[in-house]
C-alpha cells in the first residue's frame, strides 16, 4: 500500500499513528495536532465571514481597546510585525479597521474598528460558539471543566519557559473558563 493509497482510505476522523520521531512526546505530538485541527475548522469558519486566521484577534483587541497604536496591535496580538501589517491592509480593504496618524505622535499610527465592523463583532461571536460547541462535543461539562483548568496550566508552564527564552508574547495566563 503506497501512502497515497493509505490516505484515501482513513477515514475523516482517523488520524494517522504518531511517527516513532514523538515518542518521547506524545502529549505535545497531540497537542499539535489539535492545535492544527482548531485552526482548520477555525479558518473554515473565519471564511465564511471573509476573515483569514488570526484577523479575528486583531479586530477583537481592537473591538474591547478602541483604538490603540498599531505596534501596541503588534504587541498585543504577538505576531510578526510584517504579519500584521499584510492583515491590516486586509481589513483596511474590506472597510474593517481604519488607520490614522497618531495625534501625540505623528510618526505612529493609531487602527481602530469601523463602525461598519460591528455587524462582523457579533459574526465573530457566534463564530467562536460555533468553534467552542464543535471542539467540546463528545465531553461532559465535568471535562470541559477539567480541560479548561489542565490548558491553563500547560499555558502557564510554556509561558514561563518562553519568558525564560526571552521571547515575548506571552501576556498573564487567561483564566481558565472554571476560574470565572
Amino acid at each position: 500500500m503506497t501512502p497515497e493509497t493509505a490516505r484515501e482510505t482513513r477515514t475523516p476522523t482517523q488520524c494517522a499513528a504518531a511517527p516513532g520521531a514523538v515518542l518521547d512526546g506524545p502529549v505535545s505530538h497531540a497537542i499539535s495536532r489539535v492545535a492544527r485541527l482548531h485552526r482548520i475548522v477555525a479558518g473554515r469558519l473565519l471564511r465564511e465571514l471573509g476573515l483569514h486566521p488570526g484577523q479575528e484577534f486583531l479586530m477583537m483587541h481592537l473591538w474591547d481597546h478602541g483604538a490603540v497604536r498599531q505596534s501596541e496591535l503588534i504587541k498585543a496580538v504577538g505576531l510578526d510585525p510584517s504579519t500584521v501589517t499584510k492583515m491590516l491592509q486586509r481589513l483596511e480593504q474590506s472597510g474593517h479597521v481604519r488607520r490614522r496618524p497618531d495625534p501625540a505622535d505623528r510618526r505612529a499610527s493609531l487602527v481602530e474598528a469601523t463602525e461598519a465592523s460591528c455587524g462582523l463583532l457579533t459574526e465573530v461571536s457566534r463564530a467562536w460558539g460555533d468553534l467552542e460547541r464543535q471542539t467540546l462535543e463528545g465531553l461532559d461539562g465535568a471535562e470541559r471543566a477539567e480541560l479548561g483548568r489542565l490548558l491553563g496550566k500547560v499555558e502557564g508552564s510554556l509561558c514561563a519557559a518562553a519568558a525564560r527564552g526571552g521571547d515575548a508574547g506571552c501576556e498573564t495566563p487567561r483564566p481558565s473558563p472554571t476560574d470565572r
